[in-house]
Order: structure tokens, then sequence, then C-alpha cells
């Protein structure tokens, strides 16, 4: 990859039968996204020439087949084109499993480019989790597709947006089996993770904060152990490592207090604890990321928007955002 300063990001379109051609198109019309970066969608060509013309962008949709190819100008589109949509059958705002391995197709050709330092990220848009299984794809989603093709082991989730920064010990699986993977390993990894990825984000002393997974973080073993037990072992451990974590912290408490400043980050214990303050802080400029990946993947907070697909209603902001975070992730690294 030549040297720039501005990264190239590998943007996938995500599942052709949702709103994701179109947001990709939204967000790169801005002419923002070519002065802090070289945008390189990778997808369909004729699907996003469609997604142009739905949203009323008058620009060029250029098909292309090696990043070597890519020019990079606002105005333009570069697709690095897999040529996997048939534009005849394709049916916007459905479970298709066709569009779910294309939207697969997306995600391995990102990661291996970027795995091969010809991008310096991946910024994904949506995908439909049952069309991505119905296509013989058994991955609970992005994080732990993500994870296989980068062969790793211990990656998490990190929200950020609304003013609000929160990593998962889980995240897509059921309320049961999230209490069950609450263990000293997972969590100290977790916060192991978040530290790093504060220091990435330029963070140089980040105040971690990790929530309980009880009411009252257990109240001392009356509404459960798991604090006493899993969380605060870990903890002590981190703190002994030189990390500035402080916890655990009730949860109904921990992000009111983290608006207030005192904290940088949380360190939540399953997917809604984290997901609702979150999305009710900054629901239109959240933004996932991948901790623990050789690579730096970026990603909408949201889903395909089956309902507004072919419609050209569907709101950028998300996408741009994770563009945003992306580049000063590339720039800190």
């Amino acid at each position: 990859m030549e040297k720039n300063d501005r990264p190239i990001l590998g943007i996938t379109i995500g599942d052709p039968a949702g709103s994701g051609p179109e947001i990709v198109v939204k967000a790169l019309a801005l002419e923002e996204m070519y002065q802090i970066s070289r945008p390189l969608v990778i997808g369909d060509a004729a699907c996003m020439k469609e997604a142009a013309d739905i949203v009323g962008w008058s620009g060029q949709v250029r098909p292309i087949s090696a990043v070597a190819e890519a020019q990079f100008g606002f105005g333009v589109i570069d697709v690095l084109d897999l040529h996997n949509v048939d534009m005849k059958t394709l049916a916007r705002g459905r479970v298709d499993p066709l569009a779910g391995k294309a939207a697969y197709d997306y995600i391995e050709k990102g990661t291996r480019l970027a795995l091969a330092r010809e991008t310096s990220a991946i910024v994904t848009s949506a995908i439909n989790k049952d069309a991505l299984n119905k296509a013989g794809y058994h991955f609970d989603g992005h994080t732990e597709l993500l994870a296989y093709l980068c062969q790793v082991k211990d990656v998490t989730m990190m929200l950020v947006g609304g003013g609000l920064r929160v990593t998962h010990v889980s995240t897509h699986c059921s309320l049961r089996e999230a209490i069950a993977r609450v263990k000293k390993e997972r969590v100290l990894t977790v916060i192991r993770l978040t530290y790093d990825a504060m220091l990435q984000l330029g963070i140089e002393q980040p105040r971690i904060a990790v929530a309980g997974l009880n009411p009252h973080a257990g109240e001392g073993g009356l509404f459960g152990d798991e604090e006493m037990n899993e969380i605060e072992p870990a903890i002590r451990e981190a703190q002994a490592a030189g990390m500035n974590v402080m916890g655990p912290i009730p949860a109904d408490t921990v992000f009111f207090r983290m608006l207030g400043g005192q904290y940088d980050v949380v360190v939540v214990m399953y997917h809604d604890q984290g997901h609702i303050p979150l999305k009710s802080h900054g629901f239109y400029e959240g933004v996932n990321v991948t901790l623990g990946l050789p690579i730096i993947r970026t990603s909408v907070d949201h889903g395909t928007n089956f309902g507004k697909a072919g419609k050209g209603t569907a709101n950028p902001q998300s996408l741009v955002e994770a563009i945003r975070l992306a580049t000063l992730m590339c720039k800190s690294k």
C-alpha cells in the first residue's frame, strides 16, 4: 500500500437486499469522506449503480477489479466488483440466501485485503444474520465471522456514540448463556482489549469502569455472587497490571457517571446492558468496532433496514461516523 495521509478503507455494502448500498452512496456523496480517507467500495457494481439511482446521486459508479485500479476521486465511487448479485431477481427488503452469500463474499474479500495490507481498514455495512445462516455461513454476526476469517479467538464488540464507549463480555447469545459466560478469564480479556483500544484512540491513561451483572452489583452477594467470584478478581488482576479499572459498578448508574465525565469506557457483561444506553443516546451515530483483530474494523451500529430498502430514505450517519472512526484509528495505529 502506497504512502498517503489518507488511509484506504475497504467499505463493504452489506446485504444487497437491504439499505446498505444506498447508505454507502449517501455517505460517499459527502466530500469530507474523500478528504479524510480513500474509500474503496467492496460489492457489486450493478447493485451500487441502482442504489445511486434510487437516492438520486448523479456521480459515477466505477467498477474495478483490483485495489491498484482505484482513483479515489470525489464524485466517483470505485467499486471492487465481485459480480455476485443478479439485479433481475434481487428482492429488496426480504431475507434471501443469495443476498446472504453475497454479503459474506464482501466481508471475506474486505478482510483478505486488510490482512494483506492492501487496505488500511475495513468498514462494514449491515448484514442479515438469517440470510447469512441460510446461505450456509453459521455465524452469529460480523464479530464471530471476522474472528474466524482472521483466525483469532479473543475478540469483543465495542460501541461508540452519544458520548459513550462500551465493550461487551458477551453479545449475541441468550441471557442464560450470557450469565454463564461471566467468568474471570473472559472479563479480564475484555478489560485488556478495552485498554488497548483506548490507547489506539489516543487516550493515554484510560479510565475503565466495569459494570456489575446483577442488581446493585450483587449487593455483597445478596443478589448474586458473580461479582465477588468472577468480576472483582478480574478487576484486581487488571489493576495489578497497572490499568486504571474501577468496579464492579451497578449498571443502573455507571452510564450516568460516564456521561458526567468519570470514565472513558464501560465494560458491560452482556448485549443489552451496553446496547440500550448507547442507542438511547446515540442511535444514528453509533459505531461498532471489533477489538482483538489483527486489522481495524468499524461498522454501522444498525441492521439492514429492510423496511427502507429501495426507498432511498435510510440514514447514512452511522456509516459516516464509522468511516471517521476508522480513519482516526488508522492514524493512531
